[in-house]
């Protein structure tokens, strides 16, 4: 009956600790959110005109990329890249580090019970044995152990848990923030490589203007009706064109490495744009919402606020550090001298050693771990107002570009054609006789400068969107986040 005694009580042991770990409280100050340091509005005045957009229910945190991104070839390029892209798997495989993390802190939370068995011999010399005779000492043993349980009265193992999930989570929205990177990344790229392509045939087209130029022109200087002057000012024209041509395919051979990097994968050539024009459609206009609705929903300043969480939970291990810290040592088992006596009656075997450590004198290192503590949750607030603070200025950046950005691509648009008509004049004119070439390469120049910002602006305006969509949020993502 004693030993059945004995037995309960032992094994009741880490069901009663665990009942007064449930029932602990932990020592970390309650955690508020920092107000944001941001204003109430985005910026007004001239730069800040409002467009069309999408309705106030469809800002960018509730579009899916998806839709925001209709051109099909760019849809399946990126959904290349979200399969492919070796940052992402970084970020994903970090999740999967700090889930593992998270369990192993977790599961402090609980006794460890390990089994044993174990055998022993020892030789024992005659001068050490009661009979005068050499013998051999034999001992056998199966148990069942705890080692080193720490009763959380104060709340120390479960303040660790607590950061350690918030770093989990933090984790998390850094891949989501990764992926909304990645995703803007491809997009760009994109377009880039499209508007390369599309200076690469401005530059073929004037070429070949350039050199009926210098055809014309020579065969007028044959003619005597032109001179050796105008022939090798259109000739600097045709090698200044050939030079440009050198230096789009470079550019547009770089931006397809660059694509295929970010991809992660070499991409076909039915996903690569051909033309900037093609990519008109690809990206929509969209409401920003209101900066404490949308700001607070993005992946970096979610991730540091859940680092903040994590560290204001550091604080209640910090504080748990001046209790007394109570550990729970214990084993049950039997043990005999002969391997088939390790089940007979009066085999029983257990131990049990509580203790209990007071801290009372450690050179402060306790009260510097906590001002360590404290100081680091300050770093974080800091850290965190900053966050919104840049997440805010990029926004309102991309909203004073994307203001504006119509007005100048109109603007554009009526220079281009200005210059298109200044060239024609000045070519009749100097085909006429009235003006010299020298009018006429002017006109050139002004016109190759204004196709060139034509195709840069309307790259700046699609780039634009692609920026709004990244600094907005990025819109709804797949759930990430398992049940760690």
């Amino acid at each position: 009956m004693k030993r059945m005694k004995r037995l309960a009580t032992f094994f009741c042991l880490p069901l009663a600790a665990f009942l007064c770990l449930s029932g602990c409280a932990s020592m970390a100050p309650p955690y508020t959110q920092p107000p944001t340091p941001i204003s109430s509005a985005w910026p007004s005045g001239p730069a800040y005109q409002k467009g069309e957009g999408l309705p106030s229910d469809r800002a960018a945190a509730n579009l899916p990329w998806q839709e925001f991104f209709v051109d099909q070839k760019l849809q399946e390029l990126i959904a290349l890249a979200l399969n492919n892209n070796r940052n992402l798997r970084i970020a994903a495989l970090n999740i999967e580090r700090s889930q593992a993390q998270y369990r192993i802190q977790r599961a402090e939370l609980l006794p460890k019970v390990d089994g044993t068995i174990a055998g022993s011999g020892q030789g024992i010399p005659q001068d050490l044995t009661a009979t005068g005779k050499s013998m051999t000492a034999e001992q056998y043993s199966v148990g069942l152990g705890v080692s080193a349980f720490e009763l959380d009265l104060f709340g120390r193992v479960r303040s660790l848990q607590d950061a350690a999930l918030e770093q989990y989570l933090a984790t998390a929205e850094a891949r989501r923030a990764v992926q909304i990177s990645l995703i803007a990344e491809v997009a760009a790229g994109y377009l880039n490589l499209a508007a390369d392509r599309d200076g690469l045939q401005l530059v073929r087209e004037t070429l070949k203007a350039q050199e009926e130029s210098y055809q014309l022109i020579k065969r007028r200087l044959e003619l005597g009706a032109s001179s050796e002057l105008d022939l090798r000012q259109a000739q600097t024209r045709v090698e200044a064109a050939k030079v440009d041509i050198a230096r789009y395919t470079t550019l547009v051979a770089q931006d397809e490495n660059a694509l295929t990097l970010v991809v992660g994968s070499p991409v076909p050539a039915g996903l690569q744009p051909q033309a900037l024009a093609e990519t008109i459609a690809v990206v929509r206009d969209l409401a920003p919402g209101l900066p404490s609705e949308v700001l607070l929903r993005r992946p970096d300043v979610l991730a540091a606020e859940d680092l903040l969480k994590g560290v204001n939970a550091n604080i209640g291990a910090a504080r748990a550090a001046f209790f007394p810290r109570i550990t729970l040592v214990g084993a049950l088992g039997t043990g005999s001298d002969q391997l088939g006596g390790l089940f007979n009656a009066g085999s029983l075997a257990w131990t049990f050693a509580p203790r209990i450590t007071l801290p009372i004198f450690d050179n402060g290192s306790n009260l510097a771990n906590l001002k360590v503590a404290e100081v680091d949750r300050e770093i974080a607030v800091a850290r965190y107002e900053k966050t919104i603070q840049t997440a805010f200025r990029e926004v309102a950046d991309a909203l004073a570009q994307g203001g504006t950005i119509n007005d100048q691509l109109a603007a554009q648009q009526s220079l281009t054609e200005a210059a298109v008509a200044s060239y024609r004049l000045s070519q009749a004119r100097f085909e006429q006789g009235i003006d010299s070439y020298l009018n006429v390469l002017d006109a050139q120049r002004s016109l190759y400068g204004a196709q060139q910002g034509m195709i840069a602006t309307r790259l700046t305006r699609l780039l634009n969107l692609v920026t709004l969509y990244k600094v907005l949020g990025g819109g709804e993502c797949t759930p990430l986040l398992q049940t760690p």
